[in-house]
């Protein structure tokens, strides 16, 4: 399965089920075990069990290979490995203490889809908050006189 289809599938996997924080690293300059790595935050054991399964589900209906699973029975840090694209799914509190970013972060890849929809979203509620601060001004100045 060619490298960008398997990334693809594997963020829409993870959005699906409501993955925070995804990143998406070029690896291939680091090592020739695999291609990208992905990494991505649940809230709960319970979401990164779900995370991990949809991940699982969704390469193997599109005819994807999985090599193996780690983490699963206890849910705060969970590894599939697809062979080209290596997913961890962790909790924040360990993601933030392990910082993987740091390791594998060094080529980002940005994803046109998930760019166009998450820079349309972040612009819309730039504009929202900007907006909201000025509705209490005049508030105010209508209590001070």
């Amino acid at each position: 399965m060619d490298i960008r289809k398997l990334q693809r599938l594997i963020v829409d996997a993870l959005e699906d089920v409501k993955a925070q924080d995804i990143k998406v690293f070029n690896t291939e300059h680091l090592t020739a075990l695999f291609e990208r790595v992905i990494i991505a935050s649940g809230t709960s054991n319970r979401q990164t069990k779900a995370l991990a399964a949809s991940v699982r589900d969704k390469v193997k209906a599109a005819g994807g290979d999985i090599v193996s699973m780690e983490g699963e029975d206890v849910g705060e840090w969970v590894l599939v490995d697809t062979g080209d694209a290596i997913v961890h799914i962790m909790q924040p509190a360990l993601r933030q203490y392990y910082n993987l970013e740091e390791i594998w972060g060094e080529k980002p890849v940005r994803l046109k889809a998930a760019g166009t929809k998450a820079g349309v979203k972040a612009s819309a509620e730039e504009e929202d908050e900007e907006d909201a601060p000025a509705a209490p001004a005049p508030a105010r100045r209508k209590t001070s006189k």
